[in-house]
């Protein structure tokens, strides 16, 4: 196996690049180059993380050879004796880790965690209230194409025009206006605190069901770094990745009985067909990992960096959106900086220095979704590197060289070798 320029890799990484240079060397390239690329570049997307060499490992295993439509006890294929043992680990880790009585593990993703506990909660036509996309909402909370756009009714509660934060007054009146069935609280681009017991109260008021959507914050509930959903929301859904360092996945948590059936027969046969078992392994072993204690140090941590680096970007002349965080996210609006400065090409620039980020709408943006006004920051996959707070104002300042050159090549290329340094000296848990 060629080894020249692999970053440090564990025994069944390098095991698994050998096999996969005999068996199929183009696919073995793809996966060195995106080992090194990994490796070599500081990651800065809010939605994206590091697992460890056993959560990822786990996805790769025998697990994968196996259908087991049903759940643990109740399968509609034989030979699935330690499906349901990894399944079982899943959920009771799973309802240790929130603090709730229900778990269902088996969503593939967090848009088919949403669509079953949509279709659990709602029927077609029901009104629902929710954040809109431009605003930092997510799409499957109610974007036409969307599934959520096509089957339901959605109305929109919006943001202070002045603070960019929840205004729970607000959301009180169209509660009382629109009557829904559901509310969604949970967010893709809020940097701030949610009040789950406001949220209920309101819900409350006017009949409607409470759906958290806890995809980006999961991490910081799990390790006390931000208020849990329970026992407000009736339902809540997550990705099994972001903050909380698991595989790529969904997940419906509940304390209600009734609920849980309902979400249960929603996800199989509902929306799903065979769970990804090899995943469910990973989400076992994922949640494993954030029962320890140190898993509570790494999220109270990752609260810290986004803190140090939200001053260290503002003390750069950049506007931050709500004008701070309380999470792992930062969305930065560009155009204080320059009136032309656009997302898109931030993004861009950065990538070559190393530094990955995403272009973001930031609330009332005048530019379209492929270009932007804004950036939208996380510290999660940061802090698992091992980063810390003074880390946080080295890259802001890294980034701020890089877009204040408008992408001049030979900035890029410094920062790229200053970037490379700091990767090396606090490598990857694989």
């Amino acid at each position: 196996m060629t080894t020249t320029h692999l970053p440090p890799l564990d025994a069944v990484s390098l095991d698994l690049l050998e096999m996969m240079e005999q068996a199929d060397p183009a696919v073995a390239a793809a996966l060195r180059g995106e080992a090194v690329r990994q490796a070599e570049t500081l990651e800065l997307i809010a939605s994206e993380n590091h697992v460890s060499p056993a959560v990822m490992h786990a996805m790769g295993t025998w697990m994968t050879n196996k259908y087991a439509e049903g759940y643990p006890g109740k399968r509609y294929y034989g030979g699935c004796e330690y499906h349901d043992t990894a399944e079982n680990l899943a959920r009771d880790r799973a309802k240790e880790l929130f603090g709730c009585r229900f778990a269902n593990v088996q969503p593939h993703c967090g848009a088919n965690a949403n669509i079953s506990a949509f279709m659990a909660m709602c029927s077609p036509g029901d009104r629902i209230l929710s954040l809109p996309i431009k605003s930092g909402g997510h799409l499957s909370h109610g974007l036409k194409p969307n599934f959520s756009g096509t089957f339901y009714e959605i109305h929109d509660y919006e943001l202070d025009a002045e603070t960019e934060r929840l205004d729970y007054d607000h959301i009180a009146t169209r509660a009382r206006e629109v009557q829904p069935r559901m509310i969604i609280c949970g967010y893709s681009a809020y940097p701030r605190t949610i009040d789950f017991a406001k949220f209920r109260a309101i819900a409350d008021e006017v009949g409607a069901v409470l759906m958290a959507d806890i995809a980006h914050i999961a991490g910081l509930v799990a390790g006390g770094s931000h208020p849990s959903p329970f026992p407000h929301a009736h339902v809540v859904t997550t990705t099994t990745h972001k903050t909380l360092r698991g595989p790529r996945g969904g997940l419906i948590l509940s304390d209600d009985e009734e609920v849980a059936k309902k979400v249960d027969r929603k996800v199989f046969p509902g929306s799903q067909g065979g769970p990804l078992m090899h995943m469910i392994t990973a989400k076992a072993v994922a949640f494993g990992e954030a029962l320890r204690p140190s898993f509570r140090d790494y999220a109270a941590a990752v609260v810290a960096n986004a803190k140090a680096l939200a001053e260290a970007l503002v003390e750069h002349g950049y506007r931050l959106c709500t004008g701070g965080t309380d999470n792992h996210l930062l969305l930065v609006d560009l155009q204080p900086r320059s009136a032309d400065l656009t997302g898109a090409d931030a993004e861009a620039w950065l990538e070559q220095a190393g530094i990955i980020t995403n272009k973001n709408g930031i609330p009332n943006d005048p530019r379209p979704p492929m270009v932007t006004s804004g950036l939208r920051l996380g510290t999660a996959a940061l802090t698992t590197r091992g980063l810390d707070e003074s880390h946080m104002r080295k890259i802001a300042t890294m980034l701020d060289r890089v877009v204040d050159s408008q992408g001049d090549a030979a900035v890029a290329a410094e920062v790229r070798g200053d970037v490379k340094s700091m990767c090396a000296a606090h490598p990857l848990p694989h």
